[in-house]
């Protein structure tokens, strides 16, 4: 069974900066696309930032200039670092990723979600 494990959110004031941290693991034996998603109350979840088995990145507009997203192969890990975070900012931040595992007898590709990190920013 794979899961993806998200940690780092928490509360901070505007202008300050925060870094998540997904880890994945299980049966894996590949993992192609990683990235960041968020949610806010009443709002649609919405991409923050994605980065492909290449390292080639892709970030919302709202994030361009202010974050940063990184992969460590060898931990099966995501990185997003965060910075100048305003309130608007505040939502629960998902972590996603398509994985190759084994699934019994069987490799199966698959989409995975985190179970999410709340991210709250103070005016």
């Amino acid at each position: 069974q794979v899961q993806l494990v998200e940690s780092g959110g928490g509360l901070v004031q505007t202008g300050e900066s925060l870094r998540l941290s997904c880890t994945a693991s299980g049966s894996i034996l590949s993992i192609n696309d990683m990235g960041w998603y968020r949610q806010a109350p009443g709002k649609q979840r919405e991409l923050v930032a994605r980065i492909t088995s290449g390292g080639s990145t892709n970030y919302a507009d709202s994030w361009k200039g202010r974050s940063i997203i990184s992969k460590d192969n060898a931990k099966a890990a995501v990185l997003l670092q965060m910075n100048s975070l305003k309130p608007e900012d505040t939502a629960v931040y998902y972590c996603n990723a398509e994985i190759l595992a084994m699934r019994g007898s069987y490799a199966d590709r698959k989409t995975y979600w985190g179970q999410g990190t709340q991210v709250t920013v103070s005016p």
